[in-house]
């Protein structure tokens, strides 16, 4: 017997009031949350419902029949496709409006908070080409963006590289030009595209784990340097003696060319060989000194080194979180989660002494590099699990912090960091975070012991919903 099929629910004229989490838009239907991806407040939709949950539904547009006047024109011809840029068709100042909104809303519903010092959020003077580091995948399953010619006996050219649509393991969409990364990224990009189509090569399948070609990272600098890194199934020839040395003839600015073989089923490569072909093991970025007079921060970047994703707005982030922690020279802090250094790089010369931690061994190692190439004597750090580190024996052996600044992943400090914290009492926190939704669950717990002095959005990534934030905490007098 077969299944009926379910009916589509349409519901038509439905006011967008909000922007919500993870870039969709908000609508209600009765009692319903209706979320809408690439609709904009004060849009009038009829929508397509895909999703039905107790609380909430999800759905697409089928129709605008009032446009808000907070739309603008998307600039990219892959928006909304490709799944990134998701605010695109929002102007800029909208943007701003509904992250500093993120923040201040997190912080009411989830840390408890009824007031607090908000700053206003600070956005980054580039909105576009702003990134320096892009991935993009090989496959022999692209996204047919166009339908075929009814009466064509053609097959469909299916090989393309480009990002993964969402939800789709599989799929990927070519990409023609993507506007977050500087020239020449994409003439990069298409250069090593149309070489490898041009001489029959195979693209990967991830279904069957089969194909040539797998990826390729652009990182570069804010001086214009390159490093292009990339990665194979396999040894090939034609890699070594026609694409290689053509994509450096080509492009002056790569000065680090690397190649990756990962025979592997996932696309995991830092436990792999990564060969310099051409040119130099890694990148330099700099960043102007925080203390008057003092000569730039130098960083060394190579193939699986973290830097901030938007070097620009990075310098000013780091910058904030300098001018919040208000040194007087005579510090010792604490920095965990240093990535590769550079936060406590940053401030190694208004302190007395910085000690960093960090899970990533190889970031440690990066970090030290970092340290040594910019003649710092007062920076330590230490590799391991942070919950497991940051113990009593661990301050009884450092010394215990002034000022902790804690910078994590998306998922917020562990708890028992958490815990550790409000155990060892320093007399500021510094929280920066990526993530305003798990920083409050994390400043839940902190409040009782620490005041909150001063909150500072930061736009890290515009076109997208997400959100930087700054927050300073005191130590309570009772504690």
């Amino acid at each position: 017997m077969k299944k009926r099929k379910k009916e589509r629910l349409f519901l038509e004229g439905l006011p967008v009031v909000d922007a919500g989490s993870e870039g969709m838009a908000v609508a209600r239907q009765g009692e319903k949350i209706v979320f809408v991806p690439y609709a904009a407040p004060g849009d009038v939709v009829d929508v397509e419902i895909y999703k039905v949950k107790r609380r909430y539904m999800e759905g697409r547009i089928q129709k605008i029949s009032h446009h808000s006047d907070q739309r603008v024109s998307p600039s990219c011809r892959h928006f909304g496709t490709c799944g990134g840029c998701r605010w695109q068709h929002l102007d800029y100042n909208w943007q701003l409006h509904y992250k500093e909104k993120q923040v201040k809303d997190n912080l009411q519903r989830l840390a408890g908070l009824e007031t607090f010092p908000l700053r206003p959020i600070i956005g980054s003077d580039k909105q576009f080409w702003y990134r320096n580091k892009l991935e993009f995948t090989f496959s022999n399953r692209k996204w047919l963006t166009a339908p075929l010619p009814v009466l064509s006996s053609e097959a469909p050219a299916m090989n393309g590289l480009g990002f993964h649509l969402p939800g789709m393991f599989d799929r990927i969409l070519d990409i023609e030009e993507c506007l977050l990364q500087e020239h020449p990224s994409n003439q990069i990009r298409l250069f090593i595209r149309d070489w490898a189509l041009s001489r029959k090569l195979t693209f990967y399948d991830t279904r069957n784990h089969t194909g040539l070609m797998r990826n390729l990272i652009i990182r570069n600098n804010t001086d214009g340097d390159i490093m292009a890194i990339v990665v194979t199934a396999e040894e090939d020839e034609m890699l070594n003696g026609e694409l290689f040395p053509q994509l450096m003839d080509s492009f002056p600015q790569i000065l680090s060319l690397v190649h990756v073989v990962n025979p592997k089923k996932n696309d995991s490569i830092s436990d792999l060989e990564f060969r310099v072909v051409r040119g130099q093991e890694f990148l330099t970025e700099r960043m102007k000194s925080p203390v008057a007079g003092k000569p730039d921060l130098k960083f060394r970047i190579g193939p699986l080194s973290f830097y901030q994703t938007n070097p620009q707005q990075a310098e000013v982030l780091y910058r904030q979180a300098f001018d919040l922690a208000g040194f007087t020279g005579d510090e010792r802090v604490y920095d965990l989660y240093t990535g590769t250094g550079t936060i406590a790089c940053y401030i190694a010369r208004s302190v007395k002494e910085v000690i960093g931690i960090e899970y990533v061994e190889a970031a440690v190692a990066d970090a030290r590099i970092n340290s040594s190439e910019n003649n710092l004597n007062n920076v330590r750090f230490f590799a391991g699990d942070m919950a497991a580190l940051l113990n009593e024996e661990f301050v009884k052996q450092q010394g215990k912090p002034d000022v902790v600044i804690t910078d994590p992943p998306r998922s917020g400090m562990h708890p028992k960091v958490v815990e550790q914290l409000i155990n060892i009492g320093p007399e500021k926190i510094v929280y920066v975070s990526c993530n305003p939704a798990t920083q409050a669950r994390d400043l839940l717990v902190l409040k009782e012991h620490y005041e909150l002095m001063a909150v500072q959005p930061m736009d890290m990534f515009p076109q997208t919903h997400h959100v930087e934030n700054i927050v300073l905490l005191h130590k309570r007098i009772s504690d």
